[in-house]
């Protein structure tokens, strides 16, 4: 099983941007698809962005047009650059693996495991 740690969180001002960072050891992950999720206090845990073994890509309404998720398959593996972020985008992000490799985008929470411990962003209006 991989082992995801989350970096790169802090206290920004609407408007700012920020670029979240998910470190992998354990398992190669080259081939897994990779998610972004966040969870606000009060709030269920949502998908923000995914990012396929192949490149392709998925995000969230809420998101689209602000921020972008990146992979290089190196050691840190999996990025999230969050442009015009907003104070509704406060949550704790947490990055996650697919359970399988080489799977399509299907936009579901379930298929994701690994989970790291996630890094607070706060957006201060």
């Amino acid at each position: 099983q991989v082992q995801l740690v989350e970096s790169g969180g802090g206290l920004v001002q609407a408007g700012g941007s920020l670029r979240l960072s998910c470190a992998a050891s354990g398992r190669t992950i080259t081939n897994y698809g990779m998610g972004w999720f966040r969870q606000a206090p009060g709030k269920e845990r949502e998908l923000v962005a995914i990012i396929t073994w192949n490149y392709q890509t998925y995000y969230a309404d809420s998101v689209k047009g602000r921020f972008t998720i990146s992979r290089d398959n190196g050691k840190n593996p999996l990025y999230l650059q969050m442009n015009s972020l907003k104070p509704e985008d406060t949550a704790v992000y947490y990055c996650a693996s697919d359970r399988l490799p080489f799977r399509p985008i299907i936009p579901e929470m379930s298929r994701f495991d690994s989970w790291g411990q996630g890094t607070q962003v706060t957006v201060s209006s």
